[in-house]
């Protein structure tokens, strides 16, 4: 399915089932795809899930257009209104969880019932205030040191074969343009989201792979501490996709998290 954008660019998402919808996005580079098998474990506990490639991510269109955090908040609350939704959990890995964060900035929590962070710390650049920032990124070397996480291996687990296969099968005849998207990253590099996530009064879940080659599995818990009602688990023997390195444990923790009242 596509969706236009208020300024024109075409963006690629699924919708599927019934129930309390889940939005879900995925981290820079990547493809919905990587979301396979909690897309399905959704759809078998009777949720409705809609999948989202971000602007210029997956199969949504290249553009030069709106490469901001801010305009990634803004397709989200584009795409709510368009779908008709009004209350929906959030699922993020990466900065598909920062584009929530963007969102709620912007247009507040009120539609949003719960929102899982999948690796993501509020702020990446580390000072005095925050040391669980990207790799060795600082004032002194921002933005450009943020580009070193190009080198770096994401997972220390091998992603399940099911979800591999999807996603090679998604990617063909689609490359994703880093050089387009520097802006991007480095707006990205740039943010301090802690404000943003004090004042969200919905239940929150901050989930860190274990291993994960960006950051301290310890910004999750130090984020949770930072919110009105959240909640912070780390799982081992993970990096950063930690939804398709530890599918079964984790897609437990998701069903659980949502379903409770």
């Amino acid at each position: 399915m596509q969706f236009i954008t208020s300024d024109g660019v075409s963006l690629e998402y699924t919708d599927q089932g019934h129930g309390m919808p889940v939005v879900i996005t995925t981290g820079y580079a990547g493809f919905k795809e990587i979301w396979a098998q909690q897309v399905k474990c959704l759809l078998t506990h009777g949720y409705r899930v809609i999948n989202l490639d971000r602007r210029n991510h997956g199969r949504s269109q290249p553009t030069s257009k709106g490469l901001r955090m801010s305009r990634q908040g803004k397709d989200i609350q584009e795409l709510l209104g368009y779908l008709r939704i009004s209350r929906f959990n959030a699922m993020g890995n990466s900065m598909g969880a920062a584009a929530f964060w963007a969102y709620c900035s912007l247009f507040g929590d009120q539609k949003l019932n719960k929102m899982i962070s999948v690796d993501q710390s509020p702020k990446m650049i580390t000072d005095s205030s925050w040391p669980y920032g990207l790799l060795d990124l600082t004032w002194q070397n921002f933005p450009r040191a943020s580009e070193k996480m190009y080198g770096v291996k994401t997972t220390v687990k091998r992603i399940d074969d099911d979800t591999y296969r999807t996603l090679k099968r998604a990617q063909r005849g689609y490359q994703f343009d880093y050089d387009l998207n520097r802006p991007l990253l480095y707006d990205h590099a740039f943010q301090d989201w802690r404000d943003v996530i004090s004042e969200i009064t919905c239940p929150l879940l901050f989930v860190a792979g274990a291993q994960s080659p960006f950051w301290s599995s310890d910004h999750a818990q130090a984020a949770a501490d930072l919110s009105l009602r959240g909640q912070a688990v780390v799982v081992e023997h993970a990096g950063h996709i930690v939804m398709a390195e530890q599918t079964r444990q984790f897609n437990e923790l998701m069903v659980n998290f949502f379903d409770e009242q």
